[in-house]
């Protein structure tokens, strides 16, 4: 897993000084207390840092925040539609328990076998996709009412029971 987490993406400026709305998916409202630096993606892997000012949380999917160096509302334009990232660290301090992206990491269990870590968590409209590494090669594991079995915090698990067959898809 990268040192750094994607939490979301830049999708607005605010008012005239340089402020920015951060749409994320930490799955709470969140200040940013305590964090300094924000990553956004300059291109594919490159990640500049951001000095967090100041951050005030609008609700539990979005956050303005304050960016050193941003003082204009043209300054600011130019980091809208650029992913938002965190470092693992950071990261713990700042996602809901509840979150599906909390998830990251935890081991991905089928009926007692244990698959692989997981690598990223993808928010659909009516499920949550979980993409882990099998065999070399990228799974993408459903996670619903009808696949969960339980998740253990404790232990960093989350439990599954896939439908016959959906693995082979992807292995064979």
């Amino acid at each position: 897993m990268s040192e750094y987490i994607h939490i979301g993406k830049l999708v607005a400026s605010f008012g005239l000084k340089g402020d920015l709305i951060l749409k994320h998916e930490l799955g709470k409202k969140t200040p940013f207390k305590g964090i300094e630096v924000l990553f956004v993606e300059e291109s594919k892997g490159n990640y500049l840092p951001y000095f967090i000012e100041s951050a005030r949380a609008s609700n539990e999917e979005e956050t303005t925040i304050k960016l050193e160096g941003l003082n204009t509302k043209e300054s600011a334009a130019r980091l809208i539609s650029r992913n938002a990232w965190v470092t693992d660290t950071d990261f713990r301090l700042l996602v809901g328990k509840t979150a599906p992206i909390a998830l990251l990491g935890y081991l991905l269990i089928n009926e007692g076998e244990e698959l692989a870590p997981i690598e990223e968590v993808i928010n659909q409209p009516h499920q949550i996709l979980l993409r882990i590494t099998l065999k070399e090669k990228e799974v993408l594991i459903p996670l619903h009412e009808a696949t969960l079995n339980r998740i253990d915090h404790l232990k960093k698990q989350v439990h599954v029971v896939l439908p016959d067959g959906l693995l082979e898809i992807y292995t064979d």
